[in-house]
C-alpha cells in the first residue's frame, strides 16, 4: 500500500506533516536521486529518499515505537532545533535518540512557560496540532488591569483577531491584588501568541503565561522547570485514542522504570548538573578570551618588576615607598 512521502518522513521522525511540506516545497527532499515534489507516495520502504543530501531510513507503520515526554518548559526557551544567536532551545535538554527525532507538539514563545510535549511520532504530533481535532490547551495567565464581566463575556463569546475569530472555551478567575488578576483560560487551537491577543484586545496586558495542561495531560509538581518525563504506555494510548489513531503495545519503559518513576529531587538533580555544565562551558569560552586579551598585560608586568628590581631603592628611598611600613601600631583600647 503506497502512502504519501510527508506521512512516511512524519512517522520516521523526520518532523511534522507541515514542517516536511515545506522541506518539500523547498527542494530539500529527493526520491532515488529526483527532486520530491507534494503528492509524491512511496510503495517501497526500501526506497532511497534524502533530506539535505542525507540517507533517511524510513520506518514501517508496525515497527515504530510511540514514546512521549512532558517537558517543563522555563521561560526564555526558543522552540526551535537550532538558534543562529546560539540560545537555548528545549531540545538542548531532552535525551539523545539512536534513531528518529522528538517532534515538538505545537509551540511556545520565549516569554511563555509550562507543558510541551514531544513524541518520536510524526503523525500523532500533527494530529493533536490540528485544529479540527479541537484538544484542549489550559494556560494559566496573570493580566495587568481592570478586568470587567463584560470583557470576560466578550472573550467567550468570540473576538475578531487578525487572523480571524478566537475565543476562550472557558474562563476561571483565580484571584489577584489590586491590578493583578490570575485566570485559567482554555482553548483549541494553537494560533500564534492568541492568549497574549486575545487579552490585548480587551485592553488588558499578560505578565505572566504559563501552559498548565494538554488535553488531559497535566503539569504536575513533581516535575521541576527544564526538567522532562516520559509518560507511560496508558497516557500514550489515551493521546493516541483522542486523535483516532491505533493504540500501542509497547513501551520504551521499563516495569522497574514505569514502577519506580524519576522523584523530583532525581529529576531536579539533573537540571542541576545541565545548568552546572552549560555555565562552565561559557566560563570557559570567556575564560579563553580573557587569557588572550590578559597575555600582553602580563607580559608587561613582568618586566616592569623585573625594572623594579634591578632600581632596588636602599636608605630612605625604600621607606618613602611605605612611610607606614616601621611605624608602631596604636595599642587598642577597649572604651
Amino acid at each position: 500500500m503506497s502512502e504519501k512521502l510527508q506521512k512516511v518522513l512524519a512517522r520516521s521522525g523526520q518532523g511534522s506533516r507541515r514542517e516536511i511540506e515545506q522541506m518539500i516545497q523547498q527542494g530539500r527532499v529527493s526520491i532515488d536521486g529526483k527532486v520530491a515534489k507534494l503528492g509524491d507516495r512511496l510503495d517501497d520502504l526500501n526506497t532511497l529518499v534524502r533530506i539535505d543530501g542525507h540517507k533517511v531510513d524510513l520506518v514501517a507503520l508496525s515497527d515504530e515505537v510511540c514514546r512521549v515526554l512532558a517537558y517543563n518548559k522555563p521561560e526564555g526557551e526558543l522552540c526551535t532545533r537550532h538558534d543562529p544567536e546560539g540560545r537555548r532551545t528545549v531540545f538542548d535538554r531532552l535525551p539523545r535518540l539512536t534513531e528518529g527525532r522528538w517532534v515538538s507538539v505545537g509551540r511556545l514563545d520565549a516569554n511563555t512557560a509550562g507543558l510541551l510535549l514531544f513524541t518520536t511520532d510524526g503523525e500523532l504530533a500533527n494530529r493533536l496540532m490540528h485544529p479540527s481535532r479541537c484538544v484542549q490547551r489550559e494556560y494559566m495567565v496573570r493580566v495587568f488591569g481592570e478586568v470587567t464581566e463584560d470583557m470576560v463575556r466578550n472573550l467567550v463569546r468570540g473576538v475578531e483577531l487578525e487572523d480571524g475569530m478566537a475565543r476562550f472555551e472557558d474562563v476561571v478567575y483565580a484571584g489577584g491584588e489590586g491590578m493583578n488578576h490570575t485566570f485559567y483560560v482554555v482553548i483549541t487551537e494553537g494560533r500564534n501568541r492568541e492568549v497574549r491577543r486575545l487579552w490585548d484586545s480587551q485592553g488588558v496586558t499578560v505578565s505572566r503565561l504559563k501552559r498548565v495542561r494538554y488535553g488531559d495531560i497535566f503539569l504536575t509538581k513533581d516535575l521541576p522547570r527544564g526538567g522532562w518525563m516520559e509518560l507511560e504506555l496508558k497516557e500514550v494510548n489515551y493521546l493516541r485514542e483522542m486523535v483516532e489513531l491505533p493504540p500501542e503495545s509497547e513501551t520504551m519503559l521499563t516495569v522497574e522504570g514505569q514502577k519506580r518513576k524519576k522523584g523530583v529531587r532525581q529529576i531536579r538533580r539533573a537540571v542541576r548538573r545541565y545548568e552546572e555544565r552549560v555555565s562552565d562551558e561559557t566560563k570557559g569560552r570567556r575564560g579563553r578570551k580573557d587569557n588572550r586579551r590578559t597575555t600582553s598585560r602580563n607580559q608587561n608586568a613582568e618586566s616592569d618588576h623585573a625594572q623594579q628590581r634591578r632600581r632596588k631603592p636602599s636608605g630612605n628611598a625604600a621607606n618613602r615607598r611605605n612611610p607606614l611600613k616601621n611605624k608602631p601600631a596604636k595599642p587598642r583600647t577597649r572604651k
